[in-house]
């Protein structure tokens, strides 16, 4: 019994930290009322963590040498602030953000980054997305690993994967 392989909280097998919910840039409904449901269930706040992938870690560079510049010649403003796309796809759901549920936007590797999240949280559990259908996809996880399998792999609380059709 003292080898799961999940944190505890006062002797138990599950903590009493938010749920954390991985939303992609257009969160599929069906997703984030499941981890509602569940994350009203438990009694716990419902933390929705939108990662941008094209972003990175700037905290791990060397002090100094982080720059406001772009590499790319030609700016978006729309890639500028894609969190207020998710957020109000989000609030047409879920309401506005406050006691039960709140927002996190965060850069880098998506399961990575949510697994940090999760554990400076201290997440009972993190809820994802199943992983994409059709060619494309497929073609996809032949190079990298799904969401949901590289989470397994690398976090240590629970990973719920709702299918999204």
């Amino acid at each position: 019994m003292d080898d799961l392989p999940f944190d505890r909280d006062q002797g138990s097998v599950w903590t009493y930290g938010p749920l954390i919910v991985g939303v992609p840039w257009a969160p599929p409904r069906r997703l984030i009322v499941r981890a509602t449901e569940l994350a009203d269930g438990l009694g716990v706040h419902l933390v929705c963590a939108f990662v941008d992938p094209s972003g990175f870690l700037a905290e791990f560079d060397a002090a100094g040498t982080r720059t406001a510049g772009s590499i790319d010649p030609q700016t978006n403003p729309e890639s500028l602030f894609p969190a207020a796309d998710v957020r109000s796809a989000l609030e047409a759901v879920l309401g506005t953000p406050g006691d039960t549920w709140s927002l996190r936007v965060l850069n880098g590797s998506v399961p990575e980054a949510l697994a940090r999240l999760a554990d400076s949280t201290g997440a009972s559990a993190i809820v994802v997305g199943g992983p994409r259908y059709g060619t494309r996809a497929t073609l996809s996880r032949l190079l990298e690993q799904s969401v949901s399998a590289r989470l397994m792999r690398i976090q240590r609380r629970p990973v719920i994967v709702v299918p999204v059709p």
